[in-house]
């Protein structure tokens, strides 16, 4: 199983599930808002992603661990700012069925959003 993540305030992760779909690309900004594309990381960019767009997030996260084989919306894995880095990029809602786990994201003592693992998926 290849699993991707999506870094998720929790409360709309529970929105979603009343909804029936996940639609926030990234912090602030949803599918219905004009994106075009989900946020999503492999493990070792999880940290990365979350100490950049969530730096100033004091509340608890969540881990939306992703089975990238049941996604009915596309896939797609790209350098859209040149940075020699590749992300994937869902291209439409994420089917809560695609989602395998919901793990809590905490801060660690640190201060700092902590590493994922690829073990950690398994």
């Amino acid at each position: 199983m290849a699993t991707i993540f999506h870094i998720a305030f929790t409360e709309q992760w529970a929105a979603a599930r009343a909804a029936g779909c996940y639609r926030w690309s990234t912090r602030g900004k949803s599918l219905d808002d004009g994106a075009t594309f989900i946020h999503a990381s492999r493990p070792e960019q999880v940290a990365l992603v979350a100490n950049f767009a969530y730096d100033d997030v004091t509340e608890p996260l969540c881990l939306l661990v992703i089975d990238t084989a049941r996604l009915v919306s596309a896939l797609c894995d790209e350098d859209l700012e040149g940075t020699g880095m590749s992300f994937p990029h869902i291209y439409g809602p994420l089917n809560l069925d695609a989602v395998v786990d919901v793990r809590p994201y905490a801060r660690g003592v640190d201060g700092l959003w902590p590493e994922v693992t690829a073990e950690a998926v398994s």
